[in-house]
């Protein structure tokens, strides 16, 4: 096997590279528009899969286009992300804990912005 064959991407670096084409074409696009954005030489197999697996998980949606789909992000970054955070604490049955934790490593700036969140949710 090749160097390069042998090297692995990290584990959602694909995923996160095809959500950032969908964010940045700023509408639904069709395997082969994600696959030419990308710019990677990846297999339209390989771009048919992770577009799927980002469908499977809520992240995308898909509507017919021809014989395929075009795909679309149904959240943009910041959503993803907090979509993410939520799903690493759902992971854990001592949930008080976790966000203890989670607080206590807070930067003073990022400690206050969740202060004046919470304060205005409650509000």
């Amino acid at each position: 096997m090749s160097e390069a064959k042998d090297e692995r991407r990290p584990a959602g670096e694909l995923e996160a590279s095809v959500l950032a084409a969908l964010w940045a074409a700023g509408g639904p696009q069709t395997v082969g528009q994600v696959r030419k954005s990308l710019g990677t030489g990846l297999a339209r197999t390989t771009v048919t899969t992770i577009l799927t697996r980002l469908h499977d998980k809520g992240m995308v949606e898909r509507s017919r286009e021809g014989r395929g789909f075009a795909y679309a992000p149904l959240q943009d970054a910041q959503g993803i992300t907090a979509r993410r955070m939520h799903t690493e604490l759902d992971r854990d049955s001592d949930r008080e804990t976790v966000l203890a934790r989670f607080v206590a490593q807070l930067s003073p700036d990022d400690e206050r912005v969740l202060r004046d969140l919470l304060e205005a949710d409650g509000a």
